[in-house]
Parts: C-alpha cells; structure tokens; sequence
C-alpha cells in the first residue's frame, strides 16, 4: 500500500509538469510571432480636385400644357391613351359633330339671307350692289348692319370655330398623360381633358444654399442621377435664381436631354464639379478619425507607419482635398508616401507591409 500512494503521487507530479510545460511553451510561441500590418500606398502629388456640391432636385418638362375641348359634347373617338408619343398637329380624340355642324349649317343660310338684304340695301341708295368697291365704307358699313348681314358673318365664324373644336390636335409633339375619359364619355368645354409633356428634355431643379453660391455658374455641367436606376446623365446650369430664400437656399435649374428613360417628376441626385487646381488630393480610405481629429499615416522608405494630423478642404463621391493640419505641427507635401489601405487598426510608428 505504501508504494502503491508513493507512485500515484510521482504520476500526479509528472503530469502537471508536462503541463505547465506545454502551457509556458504556447505562451512563448504566441509572444514572438511577428505581426503583420499589410498596407497599401501611394505617392502624393499635386493635382487638379474636382469639388463636388451634391442636392436633390426634380425634373421638369421645359414644355408641358393641360389640352382641353372648347367645346362640350360626347366623345366619339379617342385615337391615343397614357404613354403614347404624339407628333405636332396630331388628332388625338373627337366629338360628336352633329349639333355644330346642324349650327354651321343654319349660320350659312342666314349668311346668304343676309347677304340679299344688304344688297336690296344698297340697291335702294342707288349704289351697284354686285361691286362693293363702288360703295362708299360708311355706306357699306350701315347696309350691313341693317340687313343683320354683319351680325350673320360673326355667326358663321363662331359656327366654323365651334366645328373644328370637336377635334383636338396637340400643339407640339411629346408624350401623352392623365388621360382620364373613355370613349362616350361626355366631355366639357374649358375641362381639362389630357396632359401633354415634351420629353426631349427636362430641367432638374435643384437648390443650393447660400455659401455655395460662388461655386456653380451658368453653363457648368451636371451629373444627374435618377433614384430608380442610378444612370449618370450630363446636363448644363440654365438658371440661377438671383433670390435668396427665407432658408437661405437659391433656386438653380440644369437643362438635360432625355435618351428615353427619363420622366416629368423624376427625382434626381444633382452632382456639381468644380475644379480647383494644385491641391493634395487622396482617396476617401486614407482618411481616419482619432480623438475626433482627421488623421492620415505617412509611410517611411523604412516602412514605419507615422500618424500625422489634417483637415480636409475638399470632398467629392471618391476623394479629399487635404493639408497638414496649421494647428497640429503637422507636416504634409508632394512626394509622400501615403496608406491608403490597411490603416484602420495602424498606431503611431507601427511597422508596416507594403503590399
């Protein structure tokens, strides 16, 4: 029994030193890893920034016009419907003709009654009624409202009028909407009865706010992004309001061409470049924020990541202006070398890999 209890305890007292052992060795093993900070860079250098000023606008038609009837009747034909394209003088929908061609037919007898009284008027004052040129105007003039001759040609022109009105043709070409009525629907004179849009081009209304206003010009160009497709259509500054509003925004609008797949009320995301020359320019991963300030790392021809403070004077959807921050003793200039990946978890001095 004795020896039994002296090899058990001399069994216990292995074990835990292969142990402690192994565990000491796993420590040491983890302690002299190397780490590893793989970066990528790039050498600043001077270049022309393109600053973006970046809104929300909305498209609308240069040309746009409520089309109506002006006159009432029962629709008898409806030749387009929402969407269809339409050129200049197209009859697009008309009315039953009969009431005012019944008008236009009474107008026409009473214009050739008329016209026989004047002429029995004239007659009577002993001018040659078959040549109006011989009749002095003022003689003319009360023979035809004696005779109601001049009253009956108001009429037949309001008659004429009224029977053209029954068709309505478009004024320019574009793209018909909200078109409501249905065929023997009854139509009102002066309702409105469709909508036509000119959709060769739009103009993106967008506004700005006050300080901005030094940064955008007639003519300059656009980029137009609608929300729904994220396509990136060119256009130019048309208008500046010269207003300042009670929010201290400015109206601006951009005229676009429409290649098709843009609409009147579409909303767009308005991109604004302009471009300010000899600037540090670097992309948007350079750029970290420690203790609220913005900071980049310099790399050394050693490969030693160095944190240095900036401000950033410029941005756009890809990159910032940068100077070395005036307050911070910071220095940065063309020629160095920058992380730009890599740099999330780098601190001051940090060894790094240049991919």
């Amino acid at each position: 029994m004795k020896y039994l209890t002296l090899a058990f305890l001399a069994y216990i007292l292995y074990a835990c030193g292969t142990k402690t052992n192994g565990t000491q060795s796993g420590v040491e093993r983890r302690q002299y890893t190397a780490q590893q900070n793989p970066v990528e860079v790039m050498v600043l250098q001077n270049s022309t920034f393109k600053k973006e000023l970046v809104n929300n606008g909305k498209l609308v038609a240069l040309r746009k016009s409520e089309l109506q009837f002006r006159v009432g009747e029962q629709l008898e034909k409806l030749n387009v419907k929402n969407g269809d394209k339409v050129k200049a003088g197209q009859i697009i929908a008309t009315l039953n003709s009969f009431t005012y061609q019944q008008q236009l037919t009474t107008a026409q007898i009473q214009l050739k009654r008329t016209k026989l009284e004047m002429q029995k008027v004239l007659i009577a004052q002993g001018y040659n009624a078959t040549d109006s040129a011989t009749v002095p105007p003022n003689s003319y003039e009360i023979a035809m409202v004696r005779s109601g001759y001049a009253e009956a040609v108001q009429n037949y022109k309001t008659a004429v009028f009224n029977l053209e009105s029954t068709r309505l043709a478009v004024p320019f070409s574009g793209i018909v909407a909200n078109l409501k009525q249905k065929q023997y629907d009854r139509v009102s004179s002066g309702s409105s009865f469709c909508t036509l849009i000119d959709d060769s081009e739009f103009e993106a209304e967008f506004q700005i706010v006050e300080s901005e206003v030094g940064d955008i010009r007639i003519g300059y160009e656009v980029q137009l992004i609608p929300f729904s497709d994220q396509t990136v259509y060119t256009g130019r500054v048309s208008e500046i309001n010269p207003i300042i509003d009670e929010n201290g925004l400015i109206l601006v609008k951009a005229v676009v061409k429409n290649p098709g797949r843009l609409m009147d009320g579409m909303n767009v995301k308005v991109m604004v470049e302009k471009e300010i020359p000899v600037q540090l320019v670097v992309p948007k991963s350079a750029v970290l924020l420690r203790d609220n300030q913005e900071v980049l790392f310099k790399c050394t021809r050693d490969s030693v990541a160095f944190w240095t403070y900036i401000q950033t004077t410029g941005e756009n959807t890809t990159s910032y202006s940068v100077i070395a921050h005036p307050d911070k003793g910071a220095k940065l200039e063309s020629g160095d070398t920058i992380i730009v990946s890599g740099n999330l978890n780098l601190a001051h001095e940090s060894k790094v890999v240049v991919k």
